[in-house]
C-alpha cells in the first residue's frame, strides 16, 4: 500500500510540474492589476524617530505618522471632500500638506501640522497657482522656500513662506524667464536656469546678498542638471551634463569659470540619468546610469557596503533608497523586480534591522507574472532601437497575437520594472513589444535629436519596424498584431491605422493626441517659456503648418479602416477633449468600427481603481473580438 501511494504521488508531482510547464495561465481578474496602494508616499522625520505615510481609507487617502521606536501610529488627517496631493516633514515634530479638491487643477489648502495631529494651522486656501517646496528645511523654525506662481501666472518666483502665519515673502522676482531654481544644502538660494524657449542660462550667485549671474548657455538638447553643491569645494557644484559629449555624464562643474573641474563618470555608450549626493558626508554617494537596466556606479566605499548590505538582505530584487533621516542612518528602501511591482521595507543602518512595511500591490503573485526582456533591431535607415518584449506564460515565442505599445513623449522612454499594463496584456495571452523610437531620452542627444518633426514619419517607421522585425523572428502573428498607447503612445496607434493599416488590426488609445496643431496651442501657461522647444520638437504651427495637419490623425478619419478603440477623461485639463468627439463623429459617418469610452479618472492616483477596473475591461473586450477571435 505504501509503495502504491508513493507511486500515485509521484505521479501527481509529475502531473502537477507537467501543468505548470505547459498548463493553462489563469485568467486574472483586471482589478488585481491596476489596485490603488493601501498605504503609500513614506518619509522618514528628519531625526528618524517617526515615519510619515498616506494611508487608503473608504477612496480618500490620509496622512498617518508612526513611532518607530514604539509603533504607535497616530491618524493626522480626516478627509472627505478633498485628497493629500503633497505632504513634506519641515522639522522633527511637524509636517505641512497640500489639500487637493478633485477637478479643481492646482487649487490647494495648505496647512502645518504636528506629528501628534495636534496644532493644526491652514496657511493658505484655494489658491489657485501652482506651488512647490524648494527645500524642506524650515529656517529660522518659521520659513520656508517654495516658489509660486501666484504673482504671474506664466512664471514661478521665489518665497519665504512663514508657516507660522502663511505669509509669503518675496526671496527672488523671476524676470519672465527663470523656469527652475536650485538651493544649496544649507538651503539657500544660490542658482536659477532661464530659458529662451530654445536656450537655457544656468545663472549663480555665491549668497543671497547678489544678484545672479549667467556662466553658461547651451539649447535645451543639451543637459546640464545640477545634483548638489559641494560643502567642501567653493563655489562647486556636481551635476549631470552632455556639454560637448552625446551621453550624459556626472562631472564637477565650477560656478565661476562655467568649466568642468573634474569629470567624475563617463562613458561614450553609457547615459547617466541620476546621481545620490550624501549631505551627512557632504560628497557624491553614487552615480545611476541605464542601459536595459538601470545600474550603481559607486563614488563612496561606504555607500556601497551600505547598498551590498541592503541587497544581501532583499536578493533578487531590485531596491531603491526613496526616503532617510537627516543621519543618514533610518532609511525607506522600494523594491521591484519586472515580475513584482514591489514592497516597501524600513531599514535601519547602525542595527542591520529590517522591517516589511506594506506591498505596492499585494494581489500580485510573481510566479503568475511574466518577464520583460531587452531587444534590439535597426531601423529601415540603419539606426539601432532598443525596446522590450514581454510573452506570456507558458507558450513558445512563436506566431503569438501581438499588442504594441508606443511610450508616451516626447523626451521620455520605456524602462525595466513592473508595468501593469503590459503584465494584463500578457496575462490575456498577448506578447507585448514596447519600443524605444527615436527622440527618446536615455540614448544621446543625437539619438533625441534625430526625432524632432517625426511623428507620423520616422518615429512611426521605428515602432513599424520593430513589429516587422518580430514577424520575422517568427515570434508574431502577423494575422494578428495590435497597437495601444497613451497620451503621445496613443497618437502613434492611430496614426498606426491610418499610414500602415494592412500591418495592424486593430488600434487603441487611451486619453491620446489627435491633433498635434491643438496639443501645442494647450501647453499651459507656465510652461510658455519652454515653447520654442516644443515648436522644434513637433513643429511650429505658423511655420509648419501643413506638416503639422499632414501628421495629426483627426484629419484623416477618412483613410481609417480598421477598428479603433478611443477612451478619455472629458474632465482632463490636459487634453484637447472635443478632439476625439470629432473624430469619433467623423469615423461613425462612415460606419468606420469605433468603440469610445469616457473614463471617469479621479484626480489623485489612489481613487482610480473603479475606474481603471471598467477602462480596461472595455480594452480587453476589444482586443478579445478585434484580434484574438480572427
Amino acid at each position: 500500500m505504501t509503495v502504491i501511494k508513493k507511486y500515485l504521488g509521484l505521479l501527481l508531482l509529475l502531473f502537477l510540474f507537467a501543468c505548470k510547464e505547459g498548463g493553462k495561465v489563469a485568467v486574472l481578474p483586471v482589478n488585481d492589476f491596476f489596485k490603488s496602494q493601501d498605504k503609500a508616499t513614506y518619509r522618514v522625520s528628519p531625526d528618524g524617530k517617526s515615519l510619515a505615510y498616506l494611508k487608503l481609507q473608504d477612496k480618500k487617502q490620509n496622512l498617518f505618522v508612526e513611532n518607530i521606536e514604539t509603533g504607535k501610529t497616530v491618524q493626522l488627517t480626516k478627509l472627505h471632500e478633498k485628497n493629500i496631493s503633497f505632504y513634506s516633514w519641515v522639522s522633527n515634530d511637524e509636517l505641512i500638506y497640500y489639500k487637493e479638491k478633485e477637478g479643481e487643477r492646482f487649487q490647494s489648502d495648505l496647512f502645518i501640522i504636528n506629528k501628534e495631529g495636534k496644532n493644526e494651522q491652514q496657511l493658505s486656501k484655494n489658491e489657485k497657482n501652482k506651488i512647490r517646496v524648494l527645500d524642506d528645511q524650515l529656517m529660522e523654525d518659521n520659513f520656508l522656500l517654495v516658489s509660486s506662481n501666484k504673482r504671474d501666472s506664466t512664471v514661478s518666483d521665489v518665497y519665504r513662506l512663514n508657516v507660522r502665519n502663511g505669509e509669503m515673502q518675496m526671496a527672488a522676482q523671476n524676470p519672465g524667464n527663470i523656469i527652475d531654481w536650485v538651493t544649496d544644502a544649507k538651503g539657500m538660494l544660490r542658482m536659477a536656469i532661464s530659458s529662451d524657449g530654445v536656450s537655457q542660462t544656468l545663472l549663480y550667485r555665491e549668497n543671497e546678498g547678489q544678484k545672479f549671474s549667467p556662466i553658461m548657455t547651451n539649447d535645451f538638447k543639451t543637459t546640464i542638471l545640477p545634483i548638489a553643491f559641494s560643502e567642501t569645494k567653493p563655489n562647486i557644484v556636481y551635476a549631470i551634463s552632455n556639454i560637448n559629449r552625446d551621453k550624459k555624464a556626472l562631472v564637477e562643474l565650477d560656478c565661476i569659470t562655467g568649466k568642468e573641474k573634474s569629470v567624475l563618470f563617463a562613458n561614450d555608450t553609457l547615459n547617466v540619468v541620476d546621481g545620490e549626493y550624501s549631505r551627512q558626508k557632504g560628497k557624491m554617494a553614487y552615480v545611476v546610469y541605464e542601459t536595459w537596466k538601470k545600474h550603481k556606479h559607486y563614488l563612496d566605499d561606504e555607500a556601497k557596503v551600505l547598498y551590498q548590505k541592503i541587497d544581501q538582505l532583499l536578493p533578487n530584487t531590485e531596491s531603491r533608497i526613496i526616503s532617510k533621516d537627516k543621519s543618514e542612518n533610518v532609511f525607506v528602501i522600494r523594491t521591484f523586480t519586472d515580475r513584482n511591482p514591489g514592497s516597501y521595507y524600513l531599514y535601519v543602518a547602525n542595527t542591520g534591522n529590517l522591517k516589511k512595511l506594506s506591498d505596492i500591490n499585494s494581489a500580485i503573485q510573481e510566479d503568475q507574472m511574466c518577464e520583460m526582456k531587452p531587444i534590439s533591431y535597426t531601423s529601415r535607415d540603419g539606426i539601432k532601437i532598443d525596446g522590450y518584449l514581454t510573452l506570456p506564460l507558458n507558450t513558445k515565442a512563436n506566431n503569438l497575437p501581438i499588442v504594441v505599445m508606443p511610450h508616451n513623449g516626447p523626451g521620455q522612454r520605456n524602462t525595466w520594472g513592473f508595468n501593469a499594463e503590459v503584465q494584463f496584456l500578457a496575462n490575456r495571452g498577448y506578447g507585448v513589444l514596447q519600443v524605444n523610437y527615436r527622440g527618446s531620452s536615455g540614448y544621446g542627444k543625437a539619438f533625441f535629436a534625430a526625432g524632432f518633426k517625426q511623428w507620423g514619419a520616422k518615429i512611426q517607421d521605428d515602432v513599424d519596424d520593430g513589429v516587422k522585425w518580430l514577424i520575422d523572428q517568427k515570434i508574431a502573428n502577423p494575422q494578428k498584431i495590435a497597437i495601444y498607447g497613451n497620451g503621445l503612445g496613443g497618437y502613434i496607434a492611430i496614426n498606426s491605422a491610418i499610414k500602415n493599416p494592412k500591418l495592424y488590426k486593430c488600434a487603441a488609445s487611451n486619453s491620446g493626441v489627435l491633433n498635434l496643431l491643438s496639443y501645442i496651442k494647450s501647453i499651459p501657461p507656465f510652461y510658455k517659456s519652454s515653447l520654442q522647444m516644443y515648436y522644434e520638437i513637433f513643429g511650429n504651427p505658423d511655420v509648419d503648418f501643413e506638416y503639422l495637419r499632414q501628421a495629426s490623425p483627426i484629419f484623416h478619419a477618412d483613410k481609417v479602416n480598421i477598428p479603433i478603440f478611443i477612451t478619455q477623461n472629458i474632465k482632463d485639463p490636459r487634453i484637447n477633449t472635443s478632439d476625439a468627439i470629432q473624430f469619433v463623429k467623423e469615423l461613425k459617418k462612415r460606419n468606420a468600427p469605433v468603440t469610445y469610452y469616457e473614463k471617469e479618472d479621479a484626480a489623485f492616483s489612489m481613487n482610480r481603481e473603479e475606474g481603471r477596473q471598467k477602462m480596461y475591461s472595455a480594452l480587453e473586450q476589444f482586443l478579445e473580438v478585434n484580434l484574438k477571435k480572427k
